[in-house]
């Protein structure tokens, strides 16, 4: 058996071994295993999550044969929950994993307290009813939901949880907390400590770029009133005569770190203070804590205190420097600035964290340095998500949002197909079967789901707004199949849905994922 740090590397290269140790302990309850599911908890599986339970109610029949990797012929007539729990975990004998043989739908409507002994639960091929039920049970039991469904060559995803933390966001663009045009002190001094103008061509050559750059912006500064521009016309002066200041310290055209200082002098206008994202999060209600708060928002409320005070308007520094060219001496002794000056803004803010603990009544040390450390480093990337209830979004969705999406030719379809996926939830609701099923009322059906969906138009405020009616025609074509292509890029992208919820690592999608593959294209529908 594969040690965990070999079998796991690849992830723990995305999300290191603490998004890894919150998988390993997350317990995930699937509802129905049929192919989306199934390839949903598969990608889980692979993953190293701790253990799994499958319900479903259904056996296993011939036609399963062709649409579920999980189950072959010897499974027909036996319990699906069953088979795919066995298929699952040979995938990985590391995960815990466990069936239970009843409908899901029963199982919320008798047993709603069974949902609270999970991290998750993903809902799959759940009718619109069913799902504002179970939304419901898991708001109140704080248990994070991911609804997926395929259906045809279309599907969705939606994430519902009352609110969720991340504490490393991970952007894609993001520039580096280097505090160029705001050194503080050891900074500024260990900058005066290195003569640009040295005629010692090794010295020159390898001083970091930081340096240069923290150096020429104080020359301008004294030359313009003490200030760094900050209109967009001083800007693009200031540009313009850095890279000059920049070029006439050049020596020689190989001299590399000149180059990096030329390339990275956008840095210098890396904007002073906090997001105002970060400011939001910090101005929250929830900041203002008391006993019954998370640990997160303890730790907001003392970044808060240190932001006003010891960060006089800064967040804690994050401590890492990227590589650049410089002599080994310089770039450690560089390093070792930063990653002091980080250390002792984590300390700040533990010191109030351990404060804050105290006021409210809870052990000053029932949050962890780990914990602590982790949020100062990513204090930049907070990020807070808080989704609208399954119910709301049924009840009143944002009008001007899909009204948009409906009469956006490019998202026309995907819109559509949003509208009637809930179309033939009633459609069920009304005549116990989905449009399409019986090849016999075919033409029946296109009419009577053309005017559900009509209907549920004007139910939600779109009067006037109509479908393609090739579309509609599609919809009844699809019988309600679930197609293995769509149901595995459905499943991929629940269960990566999934990984960033429990990981708290990148920010999940706040909105609900429309497939549509017919023109392999998709959309974000923020209702």
């Amino acid at each position: 058996m594969a040690e965990p740090k070999t079998k796991y590397d690849r992830q723990l290269r995305i999300w290191g071994e603490q998004g890894q140790a919150a998988l390993e302990k997350a317990s995930i309850c699937l509802l129905n295993c049929g192919p989306t599911g199934s390839e949903t908890l598969k990608n889980l599986v692979l993953g190293g999550v701790g253990s799994i339970t499958v319900v479903d109610g259904c056996k296993v029949e011939v036609s399963d044969l062709g649409n579920n990797y999980f189950v072959d012929e010897s499974c027909v007539g036996q319990s699906k929950a069953k088979c795919v729990c066995t298929f699952l975990q040979e995938l990985n004998d590391a995960v815990k994993a466990k069936f239970i043989e009843e409908s899901p739908e029963a199982l919320i409507e008798t047993n709603p307290s069974f949902f609270s002994e999970f991290t998750l639960v993903v809902a799959t091929q759940l009718v619109e009813d069913t799902m504002v039920k179970l939304d419901r049970i898991c708001r109140d039991a704080n248990v994070m939901l991911v609804f997926a469904r395929s259906y045809g060559l279309t599907g969705l995803v939606r994430n519902s949880v009352k609110e969720h933390t991340v504490i490393e966001s991970k952007p894609d663009h993001f520039l580096d907390d280097l505090r160029l045009n705001n050194p503080w002190p050891q900074l500024r001094s260990f900058a005066e400590t290195i003569d640009l103008d040295t005629s010692d061509p090794v010295v020159h050559k390898h001083t970091p770029y930081v340096i240069i750059l923290v150096k020429l912006a104080e020359e301008w500064a004294k030359s313009h009133s003490g200030s760094l521009p900050s209109s967009r016309d001083e800007k693009k002066q200031f540009k313009v005569e850095d890279v000059e200041l920049i070029k006439a310290r050049m020596v020689a055209m190989d001299e590399d770190n000149y180059k990096e200082a030329m390339e990275a002098s956008f840095k210098l206008f890396a904007p002073r203070g906090i997001s105002s994202e970060v400011q939001k999060i910090i101005n929250d209600s929830c900041a203002e804590v008391d006993s019954g708060s998370s640990d997160f928002w303890v730790i907001v409320a003392a970044l808060k205190e240190f932001i006003a005070n010891e960060g006089e308007g800064e967040a804690p520094l994050e401590g890492s420097i990227p590589d650049m060219t410089s002599s080994t001496e310089l770039y450690v002794n560089l390093q070792k600035i930063y990653q002091a000056k980080a250390e002792a803004d984590f300390l700040a803010v533990e010191r109030r964290v351990r404060d804050i603990l105290k006021r409210i009544g809870r052990d000053p040390y029932s949050i962890t340095k780990a914990n602590i450390k982790s949020v100062c480093k990513n204090a930049r990337k907070l990020r807070v998500c808080r989704y609208r209830s399954i119910e709301d979004e049924f009840s009143t969705p944002v009008q001007a949002e899909l009204q948009k999406c409906l009469t956006d030719e490019e998202y026309s379809y995907a819109t559509g197909f949003y509208i009637l996926l809930r179309a033939v939830d009633r459609f069920a609701a009304n005549y116990n079967s989905f449009p399409g099923q019986f090849d016999s009322g075919m033409d029946e059906d296109i009419s009577r789901l053309k005017s559900i969906a009509v209907s549920l138009l004007g139910d939600v405020g779109c009067n006037g707004s109509s479908l393609i009616d090739d579309l509609i025609s599609e919809m009844c074509r699809y019988g309600a199949a679930e197609l293995h292509a769509v149901a595995a890029l459905i499943g991929g992208i629940a269960s990566q849905e999934v990984i960033k919820l429990i990981t708290r690592q990148f920010v999940p999608m706040r909105g609900t994922f429309i497939l549509n593959g017919i023109d392999h294209k998709s959309q974000l529908l923020l209702l």
